[in-house]
């Protein structure tokens, strides 16, 4: 190729790919193996070292995987990546490198349910605390911040409502505290919203929703946006502090921009042992070659579902930042031009009861605990995702009692109309 950036959809394509060098495989190859040969004693040491870059352990690295790492980073506009088994366990390794007992991260009140559970009870065993705050008011993350804070962590499009967060004003909010912004694109993808150019310090995925984007596989990752000092005012020991582990190395004097990827995989992987199966990285690649495609389907689609649902007599109101009258259609624009994402919200005028017989209702949507299928999927959050929280923080995330969430899929839209449309009147 010549000098010229790629764009999307051929990175989506060919970023971190080449053909196989022994077989000449166009397709990246499954590399199934646990572990790797050594040239010698001297190459075992510097790769245990860190004095050398190569394969040891699939627990630690795969060439599958790194294929994958190499072109989520590339889409993303990030220095490095490290692909893990969930998007749960990538935000448990990076808040690994981050936080030590006692110490505090400030969360957007609207997130993923399994992340509110997350960061509000498991967290705590680890002696890490989560403060909330209000993506609608920026102010509250200024609030939130003490000497104890170490990082901000928000969703640029918020599951499950759909809202989008203001991601450059939130930014200033962690420069201005001298930690790092967190970003989960999972909804977004790269196609939508890249938070790096927003501010986003380091970028985390499930990659089990768009990217893979056909339901069959586990996956989360972790991109560095290489963005961050690591050094300074001593915040963050585990990438300035002499790592015993490796005979004294200073992550991040060694590594540089990409020394917060690399304090994921040999501090965090290495120890944790959250990997990714090569298998589902290579199912993941494959779902990625079509994402621009896909993404601009599904966000079609959502819209026009949207539309309709807005004018049924059945429902109260729609969640969707793709309608013009939606409070966050502007940041939508800013962020997300060529479309507002395909997960969103719409309450009915029956409640928690027409809630629950909706989704029991419709035929060609799946009822499932699950997003960014090329399937249209369908919950009731307030009874299933959301359902450990009170009715007032159900509310407040976004997920009251008479809200159903849709994952809108790539069918035709006059199909998936006709089905909501059945459903509503039944």
């Amino acid at each position: 190729m010549s000098d010229r950036l790629p764009g999307f959809s051929t990175l989506a394509v060919h970023a971190g790919a080449q053909p196989d060098p022994t077989t000449g495989a166009r397709a990246t190859p499954i590399y199934q193996t646990t572990s790797f040969v050594f040239n010698d004693a001297d190459h075992a040491a510097s790769l245990f070292g860190l004095q050398a870059f190569g394969n040891i352990y699939t627990r630690i690295g795969n060439p599958t995987n790194a294929v994958l790492e190499e072109r989520v980073a590339a889409l993303e506009g990030g220095t490095a990546a490290l692909a893990v088994s969930s998007g749960h366990a990538a935000q448990v390794v990076v808040l690994q490198q981050l936080l030590q007992p006692g110490d505090e991260f400030i969360a957007a009140r609207k997130l993923y349910g399994g992340s509110i559970n997350q960061f509000t009870h498991a967290f705590k065993s680890f002696g890490w605390n989560v403060v909330w705050a209000d993506p609608d008011d920026i102010a509250s993350f200024e609030r939130a911040v003490t000497p104890r804070t170490k990082a901000i962590f928000i969703e640029s499009i918020a599951n499950p409502g759909g809202s989008i967060t203001d991601i450059e004003a939130i930014s200033t909010v962690a420069r201005k505290a001298g930690v790092p912004l967190i970003v989960d694109n999972t909804l977004a993808s790269p196609y939508l919203i890249r938070p790096i150019d927003h501010g986003a310090d380091i970028v985390v995925h499930s990659l089990t929703k768009f990217l893979g984007g056909h339901g069959n596989s586990l996956g989360g990752i972790i991109v560095d946006a290489g963005t961050f000092d690591w050094s300074t005012g001593g915040k963050y020991p585990m990438l300035s502090e002499p790592r015993p582990e490796y005979h004294g190395i200073r992550l991040q004097e060694t590594f540089g921009n990409f020394a917060f990827a690399i304090a994921c995989r040999v501090l965090g992987l290495r120890d944790l042992g959250p990997a990714l199966s090569p298998f589902n990285a290579f199912m993941i690649l494959t779902g990625i070659e079509t994402l621009p495609l896909r993404m601009q389907k599904h966000c079609d689609n959502a819209k026009a579902i949207a539309e309709f649902l807005s004018g049924h007599p059945a429902v109260a109101s729609v969640s969707y930042a793709g309608l013009a009258n939606d409070k966050y259609n502007q940041l939508a624009r800013k962020y997300a031009p060529k479309g507002a994402g395909a997960v969103f919200t719409f309450s009915l005028k029956g409640g928690y009861d027409a809630g629950v017989s909706l989704v029991s209702k419709l035929q060609l949507f799946s009822h499932l605990a699950n997003v960014g299928d090329t399937r249209s999927l369908v919950i009731h959050p307030a009874s299933t995702t959301h359902s450990q929280l009170d009715d007032a923080a159900k509310t407040k995330s976004g997920a009251g009692p008479d809200v159903v969430r849709l994952s809108v899929g790539i069918e035709d839209e006059e199909d998936l109309i006709a089905d909501l449309e059945q459903a509503l009147s039944a």
